[in-house]
């Protein structure tokens, strides 16, 4: 075995997973910012994904999810010989494929039943940015890519819109069309458009605008106005 990073908090992690692709990810459950479950839901698609040892104090959601999926996990503070016991397990999984995707996809789930996304891991040049959703004024896919907007600056990220629509908070944040989600407290003005539609002035600095599709406008006009 060989460590071959380490990292301080989920966006070093990040990087680090992305840059060296380890075969096994010893990470922590609760870091400052975002937490473990949230920093493998915010792993880009491409990236290889390691075998996974959590570490958690005592949580009753996580230890609960981890025994009833079989995930291995140590409880803190951390014993060296359970910590040798769960190497050794992955050390025999890493043997056959089968297995690692099999274990691949039950950390998936637990990840997937976690709490709710609360921010959003995004991208800026070469860095991984943290962004609280309260400033974000809009999520837009733009040539294949989504890209968080906020007041004055735009990021491209790993998520797909559908998953943010099940994932973050509604209301504020509303599917204005398939292309845009859109936190309708950055809202500035409403207008009317064409069909019954409407268009969302954006109180960013670019004075954006967000056409409103005709399926949509029904269900905005029920969350604004009943």
């Amino acid at each position: 075995m060989e460590i071959i990073g380490e990292a301080r908090n989920a966006l070093e992690a990040l990087a680090q997973i992305e840059q060296r692709q380890p075969d096994l990810l010893l990470l922590d459950v609760q870091m400052p910012g975002l937490n473990g479950f949230e920093m493998l839901r915010a792993l880009p698609p491409t990236t290889h994904l390691p075998l996974v040892i959590f570490a958690t104090g005592y949580d009753q959601y996580a230890l609960a999810a981890f025994e009833a999926n079989a995930i291995s996990y140590l409880l803190k503070p951390i014993n060296r010989e359970r910590l040798g016991q769960a190497i050794e397990r992955a050390y025999k999984l890493s043997l056959s494929e089968a297995q690692v995707e099999e274990e691949r996809a039950r950390w998936r789930e637990v990840v997937h039943q976690a709490t709710p996304l609360e921010q959003i891991v995004a991208r800026k040049r070469d860095r991984f940015v943290l962004l609280p959703l309260e400033q974000i004024f809009f999520f837009r896919v733009e040539d294949g890519l989504l890209r968080a907007k906020t007041e004055a600056e735009s990021y491209w990220t790993d998520y797909q819109i559908n998953e943010l629509e099940t994932r973050l908070p509604h209301p504020p944040f509303f599917r204005a069309h398939r292309a845009v989600l859109v936190n309708l407290r950055k809202v500035k003005e409403i207008a009317p458009f064409d069909k019954n539609t409407y268009l969302l002035l954006m109180n960013d600095r670019a004075g954006s605008e967000i056409q409103v599709s005709a399926r949509q406008a029904q269900k905005l006009r029920a969350l604004l106005w009943g």
